[in-house]
């Protein structure tokens, strides 16, 4: 297994997509209607967060399009030795502060199918530059990590696990995706 992971390094990526979520009412599709909350997708108190296991090595391209122009990512839940998977988190409605800057920071576990840790990060700072729009538009963290699967890897179920704090509004919101290696 060998990761690769941009925490602060990265330019964080601003660029938005159209409404995905609503300050009180969690997540909403674009068709405006609620959308129920799983382990890779949350919120609370205004403010949501999402987990993203795709299989799309074109992610940046993907997300660094015009505003009205929708991305879509392939989900991925397997990979084979050889093969890459990339984590993604995602926010909406961050508190900001007088300088209209949110104070978002980010956990990450990495579980292997027995249970062990591949990697542990605490309290990185992943969502902290001054916000160009609405706070309410999704908003890609710099929290990224690419997964290549090695033939010696353990084979089965693997956990990304990613806290998302809002540490001005006092929220932390734990995600959860899985993947198999195959």
């Amino acid at each position: 297994m060998r990761w690769t992971y941009a925490l602060a390094m990265m330019v964080m990526m601003v660029m938005m997509l159209p409404l995905n979520s609503s300050a009180n009412d969690g997540w909403i599709n674009g068709a405006g209607k609620a959308m129920p909350e799983t382990d890779a997708m949350k919120s609370s108190g205004g403010f949501a967060a999402s987990l993203l296991v795709t299989s799309d090595a074109d992610w940046r391209a993907k997300w660094e399009t015009p505003p009205e122009t929708t991305p879509g990512f392939t989900q991925a839940d397997e990979v084979h030795p050889g093969g890459e998977l990339f984590l993604l988190t995602f926010l909406s409605n961050p508190q900001l502060d007088e300088n209209r800057v949110p104070k978002v920071h980010c956990d990450l576990r990495m579980l292997r199918p027995d249970g062990s840790t591949s990697i542990d990060e605490r309290d990185v700072p992943c969502f902290t530059a001054a916000l160009p729009g609405p706070p309410t538009l999704l908003y890609m963290t710099n929290l990224h990590l690419k997964f290549v699967a090695e033939a010696s890897d353990p084979k089965g179920t693997w956990t990304a696990q990613v806290v998302v704090r809002d540490l001005l509004r006092n929220v932390s919101l734990p995600l959860q995706a899985h993947f198999d290696v195959r």
